[in-house]
């Protein structure tokens, strides 16, 4: 799963459906945060309800390659200390 440009309440409904088909891949989800350049509490709390879901089947989701300000975001409220949850590269 890729996230790009900026992640907000206004797209979350495009990356709902991004979302739903990484439920469905067979093994750990790896989401790249290379072009990501902004981000609000929409995208962490959707990365977490997947996170969560995914540990369910016994999964992880890694957060691949975060800009310093998304990676101080998902500090700020935790992300990267939900169960499930991994940094990768």
């Amino acid at each position: 799963m890729r996230c790009e440009g900026e992640e907000d309440a206004a797209t979350q409904a495009l990356r709902r459906a991004a979302i739903s088909r990484a439920m469905k891949a067979p093994g750990d989800v790896v989401v790249d945060l290379t072009r990501l350049q902004f981000a609000d509490s929409s995208l962490t709390f959707d990365l977490a309800i997947l996170a969560q879901r995914l540990r369910k089947d016994g999964r992880r989701l890694f957060l691949s390659d975060a800009q310093p300000q998304v990676e101080k975001l998902f500090e700020i409220v935790g992300l990267n200390r939900q169960p499930g949850i991994q940094y990768a590269g």
